[in-house]
């Protein structure tokens, strides 16, 4: 199909693009990577009357560790990520989840930002960040503003970004020495999304316990969870395996899946204990130093 007619700009600054926003209201709509966007005016599921083109500014695509975090600006494509050095060698978490998303050629177009922007819960990234205990950087007219992940995704396709805000920058603790992660994700074929998926970020004292753990999951439920009592549970804790099989099945109680032609609700949520339980094994191993 064809979409509806619509306004275009291309604005070449982050504030020329928040005021085009300011001016248009929620008429208006950014375009990042186009790969949600798009489709949904094709469908004529958005008919947007202007649309505001991000591509054209300079300074939003880049990976950086600075000032003790990790800096992902929010045109980054995930192909930028799944294939970056750096993220490879110190965030697997992300590594793993970049090479899932979609196909090669969502891979290639889409953004960072404009998929957590968008908050489907089946979006791979809003797991994968809520794992990681990542931060938003939002600009807007009344300047910038940092949004704590655990308080951005608000309701289905519904994020804390104001109407004239601009998402510019996700933000990650710098990867630790004793620091792993992992993501997992069951899908029917290469490019679905999931039947579920689930991201674990942690992080190991000298002894062995578990400092810091984070759990987030995919597309069972209204919005990307975190699994906070499976977190709890292995927090100051030896990660051995009664202990991970204990988390994983509180991960499980806590999503919310639906039935779907993905499968039954049942289904999905045993599919979370079990995708759980094997992102921890692998998190636990990457932590004391194995691939």
């Amino acid at each position: 199909m064809i979409p509806a007619s619509f306004e275009y700009f291309s604005p070449r600054t982050v504030p020329e693009a928040v005021h085009l926003l300011a001016r248009y209201g929620p008429e208006a709509k950014l375009l990042a990577g186009g790969h949600s966007l798009v489709p949904l005016m094709k469908l004529r599921l958005a008919a947007p009357r202007y649309i505001i083109d991000l591509n054209r500014i300079d300074g939003l695509s880049y990976i950086r560790e600075e000032d003790g975090v990790l800096r992902l600006g929010a045109l980054t494509r995930h192909a930028e990520i799944e294939h970056s050095e750096l993220i490879r060698a110190r965030y697997p978490l992300l590594a793993d989840a970049a090479r899932v998303i979609s196909d090669p050629l969502v891979r290639n177009m889409g953004t960072i930002g404009g998929s957590l922007a968008h908050a489907d819960p089946a979006g791979d990234w809003g797991a994968a960040m809520l794992a990681a205990g990542a931060e938003v950087v939002a600009v807007g007219p009344g300047g910038t503003r940092t949004i704590p992940i655990d308080g951005f995704f608000e309701g289905t396709f519904v994020t804390a970004l104001r109407p004239d805000e601009v998402l510019t920058e996700i933000r990650l603790p710098r990867a630790a020495k004793d620091a792993g992660g992992a993501y997992l994700k069951l899908e029917r074929k290469v490019g679905d999304f999931a039947i579920a998926a689930v991201g674990v970020g942690l992080l190991l004292d000298g002894g062995g316990t578990c400092q810091q753990v984070g759990i987030g999951l995919c597309n069972v439920g209204p919005i990307s969870l975190r699994a906070a009592q499976a977190s709890r549970l292995l927090s100051g804790r030896k990660p051995e395996e009664s202990v991970l099989a204990r988390a994983a099945e509180a991960a499980a109680a806590e999503c919310d899946p639906a039935d779907d032609l993905r499968g039954p609700a049942d289904y999905k949520r045993d599919m979370v204990r079990v995708l759980t339980l094997r992102a921890l094994r692998l998190a636990v191993q990457r932590a004391r130093g194995g691939a």
